[in-house]
């Protein structure tokens, strides 16, 4: 058995004693002093594995890669040098699945006819395996959970809440409990021959729940037509697949209401004290005092500020990086190296710059994203189609036969949520750079 698969062995087993312990409270127990540290000492060791088996997979993608195919046969005789498919050698997860997508595509949805087409145009092994193995759904299949791992990595640098940091879970079975101490003991002094006072410690926990997504890619059927030319083709769809999930993703893990079908995002998160209107006031004191009683709000409820950040519409962080004091100099230098006041931050269009009643408001997010989770249903389903219609981003109906294109669309299914609701500050109001 190779090294990942015995991690994976591992990360299994942790992960089932997570979930037993986690069934207690989803039963209406509760659990002990004991049980809660295990809980931590197990959530440490799964994260701890999953980085392992991720610089364990990377290893051995470059040794195959570097693989050098050997001339001789067994007997040492000297045969014909093995033929080594220069255009689909690449074995990266996210585009082995771009590749599994785009076959199936050019077979009209048939899945043996794509099986067939990877292995006469010489796709790797692991490409015409997965289209002889995978399910088929509805006029698409189940994507297997390696390439649709690879897929979920390469949200992270188009996601701001993933690459800020949120921390990544497996919804087994749809649903996922995480206890937290809501409330702490306390100690007191007491005077000779006085009571001690009584004190305890109150829980409550975070349910994760899936939650389905769905993003639909158009792709023009030119750029498939060349596809055995040009190998770029599969980067580009895999790179479409992940900027729509992403821009799905961060819609809601930042901004949903929870309503429904709906995740629940940082904005309703956020307890009531710790949202704040922006001041009337656009004085530079004003405007460095709103911004650290963002950050007062999570000092005050004891949140570890280590792995904090911003979020925010670009509009209000060209405004921010404009203002200069009374010498002309930038009021925030270091945002040119992508912190405020000492912070990273990320920009995302996801947040609106057209709230409030003048519809000219945004927000502005301060957020210990390692207290963030996301719960996630790996598996994603892929469907096609050549004749269906979608709204474009203005809301205009598109016809996928009449602009000669095909419809890509990927569902997955996920729940966002805080483990501690301190931990989330919104500034809202927010009109900086309207007039811009």
């Amino acid at each position: 058995m190779s090294l990942v698969l015995q991690m994976r062995s591992e990360r299994a087993k942790l992960n089932d004693q997570l979930q037993a312990l986690a069934k207690i409270e989803a039963d209406g127990g509760s659990l002990t002093a004991e049980q809660l540290s295990q809980f931590t000492s197990l959530e440490s060791q799964i994260n701890a594995l999953t980085d392992k088996i991720s610089r364990a997979e990377i290893a051995e993608r470059a040794s195959a890669a570097a693989a050098v195919p050997v001339s001789e046969g067994a007997q040492g005789i000297a045969g014909p040098p093995a033929v080594v498919s220069q255009l689909h050698k690449d074995t990266d997860p996210k585009v082995a699945m771009a590749q599994m997508v785009r076959l199936i595509v050019q077979a009209g949805g048939n899945q043996h006819q794509a099986a067939e087409m990877a292995k006469e145009q010489g796709f790797n092994s692991d490409v015409q395996m997965a289209l002889s193995t995978v399910t088929p759904g509805a006029g698409g299949v189940l994507v297997p959970t390696n390439f649709s791992g690879g897929v979920i990595e390469s949200l992270r640098p188009k996601s701001v809440v993933r690459r800020m940091g949120a921390v990544s879970l497996p919804l087994n079975n749809g649903n996922l409990t995480i206890p937290r101490i809501t409330g702490n003991t306390s100690v007191s002094y007491i005077g000779t021959e006085t009571d001690i006072s009584l004190t305890g410690m109150t829980f409550g926990d975070l349910k994760l729940s899936a939650k389905k997504a769905a993003a639909i890619v158009p792709i023009s059927n030119d750029l498939l037509a060349v596809a055995g030319v040009s190998p770029r083709v599969d980067q580009q769809v895999s790179s479409d697949l992940a900027t729509s999930m992403a821009l799905s993703e961060d819609l809601h893990f930042i901004r949903g209401s929870g309503v429904g079908v709906l995740p629940k995002g940082l904005r309703y998160w956020a307890p009531a004290g710790n949202i704040v209107p922006q001041p009337a006031g656009v004085t530079l004191a004003d405007i460095d005092t709103f911004l650290g009683g963002l950050m007062l709000r999570l000092e005050v409820a004891n949140v570890d500020l280590a792995a904090c950040g911003w979020i925010m519409h670009p509009r209000t962080i060209r405004w921010l990086q404009s203002l200069r004091d009374g010498n002309g100099n930038k009021a925030y230098p270091e945002i040119d190296a992508g912190l405020l006041k000492g912070y990273k931050f990320a920009l995302t269009t996801q947040i609106p710059t057209n709230l409030g009643a003048g519809g000219n408001e945004s927000e502005i997010y301060f957020v210990n994203f390692a207290d963030c989770y996301i719960g996630e249903d790996e598996a994603l389903a892929i469907a096609i189609s050549t004749e269906a219609t979608y709204k474009d981003g203005n809301g205009d109906m598109i016809s996928a036969f009449q602009r000669d294109q095909t419809l890509i669309r990927v569902i997955s299914k996920h729940d966002f949520g805080p483990r501690h609701v301190e931990s989330v500050a919104v500034g809202t109001a927010v009109t900086w750079g309207a007039g811009m």
